[in-house]
């Protein structure tokens, strides 16, 4: 492991207040909202739609990072130049998702565990000699009815902290993502509760993993009551929860934190993030960005539904939106924003 160069790249990701796009949907999710908008479900459409993105004009003005899926790591342009070269030109480093889905967690219904572990050393192997330069991997936590159990929070911790030590042995900087899910009906203070057993579990993990806190990320949810949450919370309430789980959980060692946007819709997202960063920002120890997929990517695809005509109007509403959460990282982001073109 090379420390100096982990600790380069993790706070490269989240220098200039820029984020990171998540473009690593897999086939199926993929697939299923190309569905959505009437686009054939095929692998020429799937390239095509990220070149769209990867090609996007000044995409390195406003994130670090891009995320990918397996398949788009090993993509070209139509002109056949890889997409993980077109990303470096850009100022960008590509990075790779790397785990396997998940599946349900034995003798826990309800509740799932991510796969991938099996394998992941010479897959990550490969994925450096392709260019990644970080990776991500995925767990997915389910509040409810006496759920998340100890188990099922303690069995994905461990899959992460040995999915990052396992990065970090091979130069990957490691993104890791405990995601406390919004479905449900649990309030904000639920959500709170839950999200910060989910991460001192997890910290604990990465301690005994002998993970290098400063050649990590971490990309968690926000703190939000769940979809089916009658209780109205505001911009304000949301920013004050998050931020104050993270302070009691997150080590100061952590270069920078970028949030998923987890079925928010664009401009909450959006919102929320630029709370924190303008009330709270001098008072934390890490940088807070975004490492958002459906609130940057969704205005894009339902512009181009498949139609190469209009990949230049779909690449001016993704800057739109990169350009709102850069703003959101400065604490500058306001609703006037919204009306402004790129």
């Amino acid at each position: 492991m090379n420390a100096r160069a982990l600790i380069h790249t993790a706070r490269a990701l989240v220098k200039g207040e820029k984020g990171l796009l998540a473009l690593d949907e897999s086939t199926p999710t993929c697939n299923r909202r190309f569905a959505a908008l009437g686009i054939p479900q095929t692998e020429d459409a799937r390239r095509a739609y990220r070149e769209l993105i990867v090609t996007t004009p000044t995409l390195g003005e406003y994130i670090n990072g891009a995320i990918l899926y397996e398949e788009t790591l090993r993509q070209m342009t139509h002109e056949g130049v890889p997409f993980t070269k077109v990303l470096s030109d850009a100022g960008v480093m590509p990075g790779i998702k790397v785990d396997m889905g998940t599946t349900e967690l034995a003798g826990h219904p309800g509740e799932t565990i991510t796969e991938g572990l099996d394998g992941l050393r010479g897959r990550l192997q490969a994925y450096v000699k392709l260019g990644a330069r970080f990776a991500k991997w995925r767990a997915v936590i389910t509040p409810g009815a006496n759920i998340p159990s100890h188990g099922c929070i303690h069995s994905n911790a461990h899959a992460l902290a040995r999915y990052a030590a396992l990065c970090q042995e091979v130069g990957l900087v490691p993104i890791i993502e405990p995601e406390v899910l919004m479905d449900g009906d649990q309030t904000l203070q639920q959500c709170a509760a839950v999200t910060q057993d989910v991460l001192r579990t997890v910290f604990e993990q990465l301690h005994t993993q002998r993970v290098l806190l400063e050649g990590m990320l971490l990309k968690p949810n926000m703190v939000l009551p769940g979809l089916a949450c009658t209780a109205p919370t505001t911009v304000g309430e949301v920013s004050e929860a998050t931020v104050s789980c993270l302070l009691r959980t997150v080590p100061a060692a952590v270069p920078g934190i970028v949030f998923l946007s987890g079925g928010q819709t664009a401009e909450l997202a959006s919102a929320r993030l630029n709370d924190m960063n303008a009330r709270f920002k001098l008072q934390l120890p890490w940088a807070l960005a975004f490492s958002f997929a459906r609130a940057i990517q969704q205005p894009a695809m339902e512009i181009w539904k498949g139609n190469p005509g209009n990949t230049a109007a779909a690449q001016k509403a993704l800057l739109h939106r990169l350009r709102c959460n850069h703003a959101a990282c400065r604490g500058e982001y306001n609703a006037d924003l919204e009306w402004l073109t790129v």
